[in-house]
């Protein structure tokens, strides 16, 4: 029995929310990458600033830096961090799939979990399905993803196979460990954290049908996209996307991982996927490269409603205008382009607060407008 089972569901048709014990998340939404617990260049106060709802961190890179024994001693994520709203914790089945797939020196992924070793370490570490879970609890996480065996839509057929079943495999542990420390805590409805499952299956619909259909099976609260989303090409898995949500009761909230790019967000949001998570709005704003909405263009699939500023650009040199006129962020209502684009020259990090500032709240204000 999955958790909406036993008390009210955490998304409704009706008022697009998903209730959780440190918030309540109005869908879509944005979450920005808060990787090692910090989203870079900007603290808790920015984030709230900004509208964001809520971050997403990564289970495999905490465990390593700052370590479970600091995060815990320093009160969990949420105390740790400064941050008081909802916290995503994923597994890191994504950095398994990085970091051995390309190299596999780094570690293997066999079915009792993933054995890797840790940057400056001689040891191997085998994270299991049961302690990713674990250690997302003891974190104070408010949603909790299982452990996945990643893969990329171009492997191969045999490989996809292999990815489904350990996923589904690791999954049905992950269920049964979760419940077991949820029967120990005897948390009230409100405060219980949520468990999502991660759909693989490459661009195999026929493996998508059999990865989601075994993970409903299991019940869980929410489910995430498996895999690399984009193609080689750099095009969004629209077919497989709008499969899933098609198989997904429209109560359970569906999270596009790793998609992050403005137009991919509006098009998966079109497809009916809430939640999307990314850390490339904010890496481009460090880089220089910063959102603006085209004024008076229709906001649809079809039209171009998004532009960039390419802040290094030398026609920037002498403006006196803020990146965008209808932003309201502390970037655009402070600041001229002119400026970023001096502060971007000279290397200070004032320029990386406050261009991603800029970027993150066109992320939110992009995320309303997907509100209706």
């Amino acid at each position: 029995m999955s958790v909406l089972d036993e008390h009210a569901p955490i998304l409704t048709q009706e008022t697009s929310i998903c209730r959780l014990p440190n918030g309540t998340l109005y869908l879509p939404v944005y979450l920005p990458d808060a990787t090692l617990g910090v989203v870079r260049a900007v603290d808790s106060r920015d984030l709230d600033a900004c509208l964001v709802q809520a971050v997403v961190m990564n289970t495999f890179h905490l465990m390593q830096r700052p370590g479970s024994s600091t995060i815990r001693s320093l009160g969990g994520l949420h105390r740790m961090s400064g941050w008081p709203h909802p916290i995503i914790t994923d597994s890191g089945g994504f950095q398994a799939y990085s970091l051995i797939r390309s190299n596999p020196k780094n570690g293997q992924l066999t079915d009792k979990g993933i054995i890797y070793r840790p940057e400056g370490q001689a040891d191997k570490v085998l994270l299991t399905p049961e302690k990713t879970i674990q250690l997302q609890f003891s974190y104070g996480a408010d949603i909790l993803v299982c452990l996945d065996d990643c893969t990329h839509p171009d492997d191969a057929p045999a490989v996809q196979e292999e990815s489904v079943r350990r996923t589904i495999a690791w999954a049905r542990r992950c269920k049964k460990e979760f419940d077991l420390l949820l029967e120990g805590k005897e948390l009230p409805a409100e405060q219980t954290p949520r468990l999502f499952a991660v759909i693989q299956g490459g661009r195999s619909l026929d493996l998508r049908r059999q990865c989601t259909q075994a993970l409903l099976e299991i019940g869980f609260d929410g489910y995430g996209f498996g895999g690399w989303p984009i193609t080689g090409q750099g095009e969004l898995l629209e077919e497989e996307f709008a499969f899933i949500r098609q198989l997904v009761p429209h109560h359970l909230p569906l999270h596009a991982l790793g998609v992050g790019h403005p137009k991919n967000v509006q098009r998966a949001a079109s497809l009916g996927w809430e939640l999307f998570d990314s850390a490339m709005p904010t890496r481009d704003a460090r880089h220089g490269r910063l959102y603006v909405f085209v004024p008076h263009a229709p906001f649809n699939t079809a039209s171009e409603w998004l532009d960039y500023v390419h802040i290094e650009d030398k026609r920037h040199i002498k403006s006196n205008r803020p990146l965008e006129e209808a932003c309201d962020c502390l970037c655009c209502q402070n600041y001229t382009t002119g400026y970023l684009h001096h502060l971007f020259k000279i290397n200070d990090s004032t320029y990386s607060r406050l261009a991603t500032i800029h970027n993150l709240r066109f992320m939110t204000r992009l995320t309303r407008r997907l509100q209706g």
